[in-house]
C-alpha cells in the first residue's frame, strides 16, 4: 500500500485492509473507487439488498476523502440564490436545501453506525479578510436567514474572540457545520457498508472496462467482475482508463500540515467552541483545533506529492500572520492530496451511457457533498428517489494536458488578488 503519513494515519492507522479481488465474480453494481461518494454509495445500495463491489487501487480513504482538512462544510461555492437560477424552479430550491443541510447526512451516519473519528459539531465560520468580501458574505448571510437556516453575521470584535486574531473585518457563522478525521470517517464508512453485505477490495486498480451482452465488464490485474451498472467514484485520481472524465476535472492539490498539541491558553483563544474556519478569497486557507487540541492548517499546494510539515511553508507563515504567539510551536505532520475542481464549481454526475455513473467535482466540499452524493445516486440506482439534479454529458476541457501550469499561474494571480483586497 503507497502510505499518506498524514496525521490522520498516526491517529487510526492502516485501518482494515481489504483483500485484492482475485478470480471472476458478478455483482448487481461495480463501484470503482473507496472514497466517500464509492463507499457512501455501496453503504446505501447494500442497506437495499443490492450486491455491491467495490474495487479500489490503494485502500479505502487512500485519496481526498482521507486526506482532506476535515471540515464538514454546508453549501456550495455560489449563493443560494445563484444554484437555483443556474438550475431552474424544479432542481434549484431542492438542491440549495438538501446541499447546505448536507452536513446533516454526515453526523447522521456517524451516530447510526458509531463511527469514531473525533466528530465535533461547533459551526464553520466564512470569514472575510477584505473590505471587499463583505457585501457577498451579507449578501450569503441575508438569503441563510431568509430560508430559516442557523447561521448568524460576526462583526470584526466577535470574529477576533472566535478566532483569536484581529485580522478579519466580519464573518458568518453557519451552526451546521463541524468536523472530523476524515480517514477515520471513510474507514467508518467502509466497515459499515461490508457489514450490511458490499464487497470491498483493496490494492485491485481497474486496467479497463467494457460493455458485453448488456453487462459492464471491470478488468483488473489478477481479476474481472460483471455487473448491470458500473459507477465511476474517482474523482481526482480519476485516470487514463476513462480518459474522457479524468480531463473533465482539474486535480488541484491541497495541502495540510498540523502542529503538536497547543497550551491550553492557545486553545482557550483559537476556535475554542469546536468552530472550523475557513478564509474568503482567491485562495483559500482554512482551520481548525481538533480534539486532541492539535491547529490544523490548510490551503493550495504545489502539483506534485509532499510530506512532511517543512514542505507546505506558506502555511506555517500563514499562522504566524494569525497568531505571532504561536512562533514556538512545532508542526509534526504535512501532506497533500488531489481535489477535484470543476470550471463550473459544481458537481457534476454523467449517465453516458445506460448503466454507466460516474460523480465527480466537490471543489473542496466533499467531506459533506460526496456522501450525499453517494446516497442519492445509491437512490437513483434502486428507483426510490430522483437524482440532486440532472446529469450533464462528460466534457474534457480544452488544454487540459496543461493543468499544472494553468493551476500554478492561477494561484499565483489569486495571491496577489488577495494580498490587494480584490473580490472574488
Amino acid at each position: 500500500m503507497n502510505t499518506v503519513a498524514s496525521l490522520y494515519a498516526s491517529y487510526s492507522g492502516s485501518g482494515q485492509l481489504y483483500p485484492r479481488l482475485n478470480g471472476d465474480i458478478r455483482a448487481d453494481v461495480i463501484i470503482v473507487g473507496a472514497g466517500l461518494t464509492g463507499l457512501s454509495a455501496a453503504l446505501h445500495l447494500a442497506e437495499n439488498g443490492v450486491r455491491v463491489v467495490v474495487l479500489e487501487a490503494e485502500q479505502p480513504g487512500w485519496g481526498a476523502s482521507g486526506r482532506n482538512g476535515g471540515q464538514v462544510n454546508p453549501g456550495l461555492k455560489p449563493l443560494p440564490s445563484q444554484v437555483e437560477k443556474d438550475f431552474g424552479p424544479i432542481y434549484g430550491p431542492a438542491l440549495v436545501h438538501t446541499a447546505w443541510n448536507a452536513p446533516n447526512s454526515v453526523f447522521d451516519l456517524i451516530t447510526q453506525h458509531n463511527i469514531q473519528c473525533g466528530a465535533l459539531r461547533g459551526g464553520t465560520i466564512r470569514a472575510a479578510t477584505s473590505p471587499s468580501q463583505l457585501a457577498p458574505l451579507r449578501q450569503l448571510t441575508d438569503e441563510c436567514l431568509k430560508h430559516g437556516w442557523p447561521v448568524k453575521w460576526l462583526e470584526p470584535e466577535e470574529m477576533q474572540a472566535r478566532s483569536g486574531t484581529t485580522l478579519y473585518c466580519g464573518g458568518m457563522l453557519d451552526e451546521r457545520g463541524g468536523q472530523l478525521n476524515p480517514l477515520a470517517y471513510t474507514q467508518g464508512i467502509a466497515r459499515a457498508a461490508v457489514k450490511v453485505g458490499a464487497s470491498i477490495y483493496g490494492g485491485t486498480r481497474v486496467t479497463s472496462f467494457t460493455q458485453t451482452e448488456g453487462a459492464w465488464e471491470v478488468q483488473t490485474a489478477s481479476g474481472r467482475v460483471k455487473a448491470e451498472r458500473l459507477i465511476c467514484a474517482t474523482n481526482g485520481y480519476t485516470d487514463k482508463v476513462w480518459d474522457a472524465l479524468r480531463r473533465s476535472v482539474v486535480p488541484v492539490y491541497s495541502g495540510i500540515v498540523a502542529s503538536a498539541p497547543l497550551p491550553d491558553k492557545h486553545v482557550e483563544r483559537i476556535l475554542s467552541r469546536h468552530e472550523v474556519l475557513y478564509e474568503l478569497g482567491q485562495i483559500t486557507t482554512y482551520y481548525r483545533v481538533d480534539g486532541q487540541k492539535r491547529l490544523l492548517m490548510g490551503g493550495r499546494s504545489y502539483s506534485h506529492h509532499l510530506q512532511g510539515a517543512l514542505a507546505f511553508p506558506y502555511l506555517i507563515h500563514r499562522a504566524m500572520v494569525l497568531w505571532p504567539e504561536l512562533r514556538d510551536i512545532s508542526w509534526t505532520h504535512g501532506w497533500n492530496g488531489q481535489l477535484g475542481i470543476t470550471l463550473d464549481h459544481y458537481p457534476h454526475w454523467h449517465e453516458p451511457k445506460p448503466g454507466l455513473l460516474a460523480c465527480v467535482g466537490y471543489n473542496g466540499r466533499g467531506v459533506a457533498m460526496a456522501t450525499l452524493m453517494g446516497q442519492h445516486i445509491a437512490q437513483y440506482v434502486t428507483g426510490q428517489g430522483v437524482p440532486l439534479f440532472p446529469p450533464s454529458p462528460v466534457k474534457p476541457i480544452a488544454g487540459h494536458f496543461a493543468w499544472k501550469v494553468g493551476v500554478a499561474g492561477r494561484i499565483l494571480w489569486g495571491r496577489m488578488a488577495d494580498r490587494l483586497g480584490w473580490s472574488a
